[in-house]
């Protein structure tokens, strides 16, 4: 938005402060992160740009730590299982926040404040307080033979625990500016409930689900103390593959990884984004 030509010396003063102030913390959060981009091309196995680096060599730049991604099995077990426990625990947390959310939107629902901060507090809690509670409950509560811990099924349910928070805050926030006049109207037109909720409700809250289900993802896909304390090694996923390879064995191959989850993750936010202005349209809110 451009200055008014009302502005007064100070407006215009600040106008400009304003935006270098933001490109400050701009910069300050995103270079680190940038950062590691060029050091994944690094042809040298270092953590540092090397002169030739720095001098724009061709020979400086390497795909060598990419390639070693496809060709180290431990790297395409952790990718696979990253993606099957991130898929899986997001369509049980997008389920279970989904239907939370609807309940917390009815009027007469009693002790609403208190279920909502229930079901938010994995947020809240310290996660290395929840994982480490998470082990001692899934490794034998009903005898060892239900144990969850070291399975796939309990690295799932912990993910999904972890992801049912940003499900509910999403959902929960399409359904303010949901008319619940139309539930009334579909009823007296004789539809019954499941055809009320995937004809009328599903299609005007879709944004807001799809925007928890992404963040219940990539909680899932960036999440590693839970990992630690859950997962063996069958179970191992990319950030506890990083975080193994940080401690025993350091090699560039993580920075080509790093920088793969950054696009990925830019990508759903840009997802994300995309969803919440359509959610607005949707609402009628216009800028």
């Amino acid at each position: 938005m451009a200055i008014p030509s009302y502005a007064g010396p100070l407006e215009r003063v600040w106008y400009y402060l304003y935006r270098l102030i933001c490109a400050a913390i701009f910069f300050f959060l995103i270079i680190p992160i940038l950062v590691i981009i060029p050091l994944s091309f690094n042809a040298e196995p270092y953590f540092t740009f090397t002169p030739e680096m720095l001098r724009f060599e061709a020979e400086a730049f390497s795909l060598r730590w990419y390639a070693d991604i496809v060709n180290n099995d431990q790297w395409l077990h952790s990718i696979k299982n990253s993606f099957i426990i991130g898929i899986a625990s997001t369509l049980v947390a997008t389920t279970l926040g989904t239907l939370a959310a609807l309940g917390l939107s009815r009027a007469e629902l009693p002790a609403k404040s208190l279920l909502m901060g229930i079901l938010i507090s994995p947020m809240i809690v310290p996660l290395i307080i929840t994982a480490a509670a998470m082990f001692f409950f899934y490794s034998a509560p009903f005898g060892t033979e239900f144990a969850l811990a070291q399975t796939y099924a309990g690295v799932i349910l912990a993910h999904a625990a972890l992801g049912t928070p940003f499900v509910v805050i999403t959902v929960t926030a399409t359904l303010v500016g949901f008319d619940k006049n139309l539930i009334r109207a579909s009823n007296s037109m004789g539809a019954d409930m499941p055809t009320t909720f995937f004809k009328v409700i599903m299609p005007l809250i879709l944004p807001g689900v799809i925007s928890g289900a992404l963040f219940a993802f990539v909680t899932s896909f960036d999440e590693v103390v839970v990992v630690l304390f859950m997962a063996g090694f069958e179970q191992r996923t990319i950030p506890r593959q990083m975080w193994a390879g940080i401690r025993e064995q350091i090699s560039p191959t993580i920075l080509a990884v790093a920088t793969l989850l950054i696009i990925i993750s830019t990508l759903l936010l840009a997802t994300i984004e995309l969803l919440r202005r359509r959610n607005e349209r949707m609402r009628g809110v216009t800028y």
